[in-house]
């Protein structure tokens, strides 16, 4: 029975994987709003911010990679995900680092935690929802973890001032652990027959051609989609001569507050509308709009309107990629391929997120923040021109797959 007629398509297990994204992203985003500043106080720099951003995406890029194809080998999929969330919560060990090495190591192990739940949650999703309500599922589920995303910064904004940055590191402890006990106790798994004698390459191969184009447009894109960290650092540069570098900081992890608002409102309507409309359409969209968000950047008007605008730009944007690059691939991908396929489309974004927060970080300190934002904005439109020759994903007129 199509979704759009009753709630079926939301079980207990999609509930429990989106309650349990929500109060992981609480604790995650909490730490990512106050880094650039904490990171200031001990002598990190907007180099050192994409350095430390890039290492961690793509330390934990082969853990993506490893873990879904691990989880189609032993038939399951639920302990490798309890023990990535658990990992994940350990950024509260933030509150203890005095220098910039010992941020870059915690935030490595916990992205490490990231990767491996990441993919092997998503494949976990698609072999509990119907393939003909997969964009509003992942739509769902991007709006809860979002909706965790406004609350974690939301808190810390709350807490500056009234507390200190290592103080508000270790209350992120507290969400990141009530959301392994979440998975543990709401999401349920079909254990599958295990397939020892699989093969890594062997199963490559047998990936369909339109999902190894699909991975080649999103890995194009990936390498100029940087750290939305460096936003909050340019809102800081761009406001602090009017506003005083302390106005600045609230008022940038406002911004960044407002951005995850967006993110999660629009990441469920997306969904739905992909029933109608298609997926690919609305993920071409999202990388328009993210060119759209690296131009305004480029041109830097210095005024905070300007600032809202462009924060908004970037929410939209990620709201849809982050939707609809999950369910396509949920489209393209054979059931006996899923945990595999996320786990390449993981890897692949990490690598992306590794070079394009490094190379925005360096052009950003050597040459100017306008030669980083260029550089993104190139290889998103080429990553939108590869998408166009991706075809066969389910359109409104097909529930049922291709």
């Amino acid at each position: 029975m199509r979704a759009n007629k009753n709630n079926s398509w939301l079980t207990r297990s999609l509930l429990g994987i989106g309650l349990t994204s929500l109060l992981s992203d609480m604790g995650h985003e909490m730490t990512t709003a106050i880094l650039p500043m904490f990171l200031a106080t001990i002598g990190g720099t907007a180099a050192t911010l994409g350095l430390i951003e890039g290492i961690a995406d793509a330390s934990s890029s082969f853990v993506k990679l490893w873990m879904g194809y691990y989880s189609d080998r032993v038939g399951r999929r639920k302990p490798v995900a309890v023990v990535g969330y658990a990992i994940t919560a350990f950024k509260g060990l933030f509150a203890f680092t005095t220098n910039w090495y010992q941020v870059l190591a915690i935030r490595t192990v916990a992205w490490m935690g990231r990767g491996a739940r990441g993919p092997v949650r998503d494949a976990l999703m698609a072999d509990t929802v119907d393939p003909a309500n997969y964009g509003r599922a992942f739509g769902f589920h991007t709006a809860m973890d979002t909706i965790g995303a406004v609350i974690g910064p939301a808190i810390a904004l709350a807490l500056i001032g009234i507390l200190s940055y290592r103080q508000i590191f270790l209350i992120s402890f507290i969400p990141g652990f009530l959301s392994v006990a979440c998975f543990v106790l709401m999401v349920k798994e079909h254990a599958r027959k295990p397939d020892r004698k699989l093969r890594f390459w062997a199963r490559v191969q047998e990936f369909p051609l339109n999902f190894k184009l699909f991975v080649l447009s999103v890995g194009i894109f990936g390498l100029g989609n940087f750290a939305h960290t460096l936003l909050i650092l340019r809102a800081i540069e761009i406001l602090a001569p009017e506003y005083g570098k302390n106005t600045a900081a609230a008022t940038a992890v406002g911004l960044y507050t407002l951005h995850n608002i967006l993110y999660a409102g629009a990441a469920y309507p997306a969904g739905v509308a992909s029933e109608r409309f298609g997926k690919r359409p609305l993920l071409v969209i999202g990388y328009l709009l993210f060119a759209l968000m690296c131009l305004g950047f480029i041109l830097e008007p210095p005024r905070l309107w300007a600032m809202v605008i462009l924060f908004s730009l970037a929410g939209v944007y990620i709201a849809l990629v982050d939707s609809m690059e999950r369910a396509m691939a949920g489209d393209l991908l054979p059931a006996h391929l899923r945990g595999t396929g996320y786990g390449i489309l993981a890897m692949v974004n990490g690598v992306g997120d590794f070079v394009s927060s490094f190379v925005v970080g360096l052009l950003w300190a050597k040459v100017s923040p306008a030669a980083g934002f260029l550089y993104a904005g190139a290889l998103t439109l080429i990553g939108g021109i590869v998408l166009f020759l991706v075809r066969n994903t389910r359109g409104p007129q097909d529930a049922k797959g291709t």
